[in-house]
């Protein structure tokens, strides 16, 4: 019997999984290096505050327009300077380097704000903040300077570069503020290697050195014999979407494994072969979403109504409909679910 598997290739874009700078791992130890670059007259440096990303001022709006393309506010590397200084706050993460273009090559530095503000913004479409005393610095004019959007909104109307980097910066930054201890002895955390790891400041304990907990996830399309597509709705979420099954790696588990355990929990579906799709970071706050696709042994539903609400096998006529009648809502553009359904569909989704 011909396997629904066994055309699928790998996906061959996601927005979060992108980008072309070169890290430069091996400078990240380099003393002093965040304030060597930024005197680095091809530097540019992207600011963060509370997960959002600055952009230009009047661009915040176009993230809700499909057509439209934003960038980030880039800010030349010796305008900040003094702020860094000023605001001990602020935490300062090299991205890496363009060697793409032409000389010079150009350096990016992320500066997450969100300790530095007494506030922050509130939503992603350019409502000016109040954040404390003008000081005269950037920091301090940073609301009213610029807009700020969310990841999810920004990666998909901006290049690669942008959108790796963008992503690098969020993940990184939202780590740092949701870790400000020490797990193991609870001292304070200072940030080390060019704002890629922690250093716990407990000499007694060795100082050790700390680096971004990542959580992984599986994510599944699953398919019957007839290459129905089974797409669920979860109870914690708003409206009519529909997406595929997902849930969290647990502790000594491989991820196959996950994958068949979610299917099973959520919707009674026994799971055969499994295969890998691709995946992307999603960090909200700190997961790794790992796409499968994966035949159905079973057809039966039943789902377990605490974590999902309600599960349905469609054909791609049956989702068509579903679509256009507003019956169901398909996941965003920045997730990796929705080119998935995409993958499966055979067409982009509108």
């Amino acid at each position: 019997m011909f396997s629904p598997l066994a055309l699928t290739q790998a996906l061959p874009f996601l927005p979060l999984a992108q980008g072309t700078i070169d890290y430069e791992v091996e400078r990240r130890g380099e003393p002093g290096l965040i304030d060597v670059v930024l005197d680095e007259s091809a530097t540019k440096v992207m600011l963060v505050n509370n997960g959002l990303i600055a952009v230009p001022k009047g661009q915040g709006a176009a993230v809700d327009y499909d057509a439209a393309k934003i960038r980030p506010a880039l800010i030349p590397g010796m305008y900040v300077r003094d702020d860094l200084a000023r605001h001990r706050d602020i935490t300062a993460i090299f991205l890496g380097t363009d060697r793409n273009g032409a000389a010079p090559r150009t350096h990016f530095v992320a500066l997450d704000i969100t300790r530095a503000v007494s506030a922050v913004p509130a939503d992603e479409h350019g409502v000016d903040h109040g954040f404390g005393d003008d000081d005269g610095s950037l920091v301090s004019r940073a609301a009213r300077q610029f807009d700020w959007v969310d990841l999810r909104g920004f990666a998909p109307h901006v290049g690669s570069r942008d959108a790796g980097l963008a992503t690098s910066a969020v993940t990184v930054s939202i780590w740092h503020n949701r870790q400000r201890f020490c797990p193991c002895c609870g001292a304070p955390v200072e940030a080390a290697l060019a704002g890629w790891a922690q250093r716990c400041t407990n000499a007694a304990d060795g100082n050790r050195i700390l680096f971004p907990r990542i959580e992984p996830a599986v994510i599944t399309a699953i398919v019957d014999g007839s290459d129905r597509l089974l797409l669920q709705h979860n109870t914690a979420w708003k409206g009519n979407l529909y997406s595929v099954s997902a849930g969290f790696v647990e502790a000594g588990e491989n991820l196959e494994h996950a994958a068949r355990r979610e299917a099973k929990e959520e919707t009674g579906i026994t799971l055969g072969e499994v295969k890998y799709l691709g995946s992307q970071p999603w960090p909200f706050p700190a997961s790794l979403m790992m796409a499968f696709k994966a035949r159905a042994l079973t057809t039966d539903i039943h789902v377990d109504h605490e974590e999902t609400g309600t599960a349905q096998w469609f054909t791609r006529d049956e989702f068509t409909n579903a679509m256009i009648t507003g019956r169901i809502a398909v996941p965003g553009k920045a997730t990796i679910a929705r080119y998935m359904l995409e993958e499966w569909y055979g067409q982009p989704l509108q």
